[in-house]
């Protein structure tokens, strides 16, 4: 509710600073069709092989004092018939931006998004992670933040302020590619006794040196990814309950350019989770172009993922794991790409496969197909809940 009044407040600001300007209105709509080959294994989740929703995702944004000045508004909403946890609207962004010379000043609802790597996203912390959209963490909630930020001749330096924590999304009862028990997203608990309402800051520097591309971040505030504890409700039902804990970290980000060489790395050094700890992913993409003399590029991305975090911190899947992948883009009128890996845990076998896969259908329209598979997961991993969530997604998308 809190963040309903906040928006509601920067709603009646913002336009009233932007009642001259020229609105702008892009976006899309789209059919997602997935496909679970195999029935769920908990007898809550919905039995049907073929699960259909519809996404709506309009972006609306209005220039003024000649392009200086920018309101930014996209909201989503998805109906969803299986699962009432993805049947929801959302807030992606709802902010002003003001561009000066040497600075720029952004206030309201942003996405903001560090890294440099493709299996992992590491160093990524500002904006909450959406897990109803997707596994993979690239699906964001919108962050209420201020962020200043000032280019300058030796990089460019950027300071936040976040005074409102989103909780992670999860799914529900009935959905697939969920964990043992339900997520009561209704009573997480938080080691701040502000709660959501817990002042977080961040910071960011980032300059490009000849072929080097470095960032250096630092955040303080909300860990974004929750511990969980179990309880049983009154009717005897298990559910999860999330843990959110005060945290600090210090990322590093590094890329290096090489002729047709992509050498990428994240690392950070973490404190609040119990014991400190760091994690890396560090990898490179070798890209092989005009491919046996035709328009086809491909390329070729390994990448190896280590995090050393101990029993208290939140768990992760990248212990110790090697992703290994490649992108192939066609370079046509479509824009056809294909982009597959594999991340492979190096003490148990496990492993899970990612096929993702776009077309531009003329000027309005894009087909896009995603698919995940899992194999050779042990009882005591965390993907054993959703090793038989094996599934195929087609989304056909209307741009306007």
């Amino acid at each position: 509710m809190g963040l309903r009044w906040l928006g509601a407040a920067w709603l009646v600001l913002v336009l009233a600073m932007a009642a001259a300007a020229q609105p702008s209105v892009s976006g899309f709509v789209a059919l997602d069709v997935q496909g679970f080959p195999h029935q769920p294994i908990f007898p809550q989740q919905d039995t049907n092989q073929v699960l259909p929703s519809l996404l709506l995702q309009p972006e609306f944004t209005y220039d003024w004092a000649n392009g200086n000045d920018r309101l930014t508004v996209v909201p989503m909403a998805r109906l969803d018939f299986s699962d009432d946890r993805r049947q929801r609207f959302d807030l992606r962004e709802f902010n002003w931006l003001h561009v000066a010379p040497n600075w720029d000043l952004l206030v309201g609802v942003g996405k903001v998004f560090w890294g440099v790597t493709e299996s992992r996203q590491l160093v990524d912390i500002i904006n909450q992670t959406d897990r109803v959209e997707d596994l993979d963490g690239r699906d964001k909630l919108g962050q209420p933040m201020v962020r200043l930020a000032f280019a300058q001749d030796w990089g460019t330096l950027s300071f936040f302020a976040l005074p409102y924590f989103r909780e992670r999304t999860f799914r529900g009862e009935k959905g697939r590619l969920r964990g043992p028990f339900v997520v009561d997203t209704g009573n997480p608990q938080f080691e701040s006794s502000l709660k959501e309402w817990h002042p977080d800051v961040a910071a960011r520097w980032t300059h490009a040196l000849g072929d080097w591309d470095v960032a250096v971040g630092y955040f303080r505030g909300t860990s974004r990814a929750p511990r969980f504890t179990l309880n049983v409700r009154a009717d005897g039902q298990p559910r999860f309950i999330p843990i959110y804990d005060q945290m600090d970290q210090i990322g590093l980000e590094l890329q290096w350019t090489v002729e047709a060489w992509l050498w990428k790395l994240e690392a950070i050094s973490r404190w609040g989770h119990g014991e400190h700890f760091s994690a890396v992913v560090a990898g490179f993409e070798y890209s092989f172009f005009s491919l046996f003399g035709t328009a086809l590029d491909l390329g070729l991305v390994a990448e190896y993922l280590y995090d050393g975090r101990g029993d208290e911190a939140p768990r992760t899947l990248f212990e110790n794991d090697v992703f290994v992948g490649g992108r192939l883009a066609f370079n046509d009128v479509g824009g056809t790409s294909i982009l597959a890996g594999a991340i492979v845990d190096n003490q148990t076998g496990a492993t899970f496969v990612t096929l993702e896969a776009s077309r531009r259908l003329g000027d309005r329209w894009t087909i896009e197909l995603e698919s995940l598979a899992f194999f050779d997961v042990p009882p005591t991993g965390l993907l054993y809940s959703v090793r038989r969530d094996d599934y195929v997604q087609v989304r056909l998308s209307r741009f306007f």
